[in-house]
């Protein structure tokens, strides 16, 4: 079908919850893609911090055919290998003794939620409340876009669940301050990447653990962005040396195939008995095995320093366009989670990207955001650096 076809027939067919570009992407490599007219870009988007390992990675493609023609799904009722030996490598790369496995960074969140209540039920006398960041974003599902700090997300939906708080970003008296005899814990993200990636001063983090530890409050983590090598270490919270009581991550640990996971420590994660939560495809064959190929690669390919040297560079770079261009309030960021601020709407420029053959992210209206895979190069970045400053330049 023609491109014009296609996306007729999408208006036609998928509810509007999306607005998507004039453009059908039909195949990737690396970190290209290509749409149905044969147009190739450079993906800066990355499926929003998805595709680490970039597009049809081939040990990711050998894990999927490997396993489909193995077993794709069974229930949770039996023992699963490819999930025990996932599960095994998240906890020894980590401050964790149990991993919980869903589809997505929303059911993460979620069943974090969930076994902060059921914890702070049987253990501390019944608290409930989650005091979480304005601006934040959480997900999707009734709790999580609940958690997530965001009024203009939340209309529509009411009456929204009881029990969270919400307080400035960056704000660790602000977070004192909203301790009740009701609070279980605080819920955060290393870094805001939805809302433009806003980076916390250092000690943030620290700190929080600091206050949980004094009011004897959960800690909980949101890792679903941040996670899986995007600032250069395997967990964001590792720059700070913090040791949560509870992370969440997606995104990135299938490389875009649906898979998320909650990890905890055996004293927390104790709280979830047989019955208490669950999901049918959570943790299945296909996609644990294809994480624990992500999880191989990202440890043992050099791909988190690949990140933290060309996220330098990249950040070099973009400084540089500051200097040159007014209208670039600010440039910040961290290994390859990266945004540039204007000082005017960045929809346009997105749009001018993309007739170039540069795909990148608007978020917050006015910051560009670039979450592209780990495995970019610094000739990528020169080229990605060329039509921003060309489309500065000319807008």
């Amino acid at each position: 079908m023609k491109t014009e076809e296609l996306i007729a027939l999408s208006d036609r067919c998928i509810m509007s919850t999306y607005k998507r570009f004039p453009i059908v992407l039909t195949r990737g490599l690396g970190v290209h893609v290509w749409d149905s007219d044969g147009k190739s870009y450079l993906d800066l988007v990355g499926g929003i911090a998805v595709c680490a390992l970039g597009h049809s990675h081939p040990r990711i493609v050998e894990a999927i055919q490997r396993q489909a023609e193995i077993l794709t799904h069974v229930s949770n009722f039996f023992h699963i290998e490819p999930q025990i030996l996932l599960a095994q490598l998240l906890v020894e790369n980590s401050p964790f003794d149990k991993v919980f496995f869903c589809n997505s960074g929303a059911e993460a969140n979620e069943a974090a939620i969930k076994l902060a209540r059921k914890y702070a039920s049987e253990k501390m006398g019944g608290k409930y409340e989650l005091i979480t960041m304005e601006e934040s974003f959480h997900g999707r599902t009734l709790a999580t876009v609940t958690a997530t700090g965001q009024k203009r997300l939340h209309a529509g939906f009411h009456p929204l669940p009881a029990g969270f708080r919400y307080v400035p970003y960056n704000d660790l008296h602000a977070i004192e301050a909203a301790v009740t005899d009701k609070t279980c814990g605080v819920m955060v993200e290393p870094i805001q990447g939805e809302s433009g990636v806003v980076i916390p001063s250092s000690g943030y983090l620290k700190g929080i653990r600091r206050i949980c530890d004094e009011r004897g409050l959960l800690m909980i983590v949101d890792e679903v962005q941040t996670g899986m090598g995007r600032t250069g270490t395997l967990f964001a919270c590792e720059h700070e040396g913090v040791a949560p009581d509870m992370i969440t991550i997606a995104k990135a640990l299938g490389n875009g195939f649906p898979i998320g996971a909650l990890l905890s420590t055996d004293r927390i994660a104790a709280a979830f008995t047989p019955g208490s939560h669950g999901s049918t495809f959570g943790g299945n064959p296909l996609a644990t095995a294809v994480g624990l190929a992500v999880l191989e690669t990202i440890l043992e390919q050099g791909v988190m320093e690949n990140c933290r040297k060309v996220g330098d560079y990249f950040f070099q770079k973009l400084g540089d366009l500051k200097e040159k261009h007014t209208r670039v309030r600010e440039v910040r960021g961290k290994g390859l989670m990266l945004a540039m601020e204007l000082t005017v709407p960045g929809a346009d420029f997105v749009l001018e990207c993309l007739k170039r053959g540069l795909l990148i992210n608007c978020t917050n209206d006015n910051v560009l955001r670039f979450v592209p895979p780990l495995i970019l190069t610094k000739t990528d970045v020169d080229r990605a650096i060329a039509i921003l400053d060309e489309v500065l330049e000319e807008r």
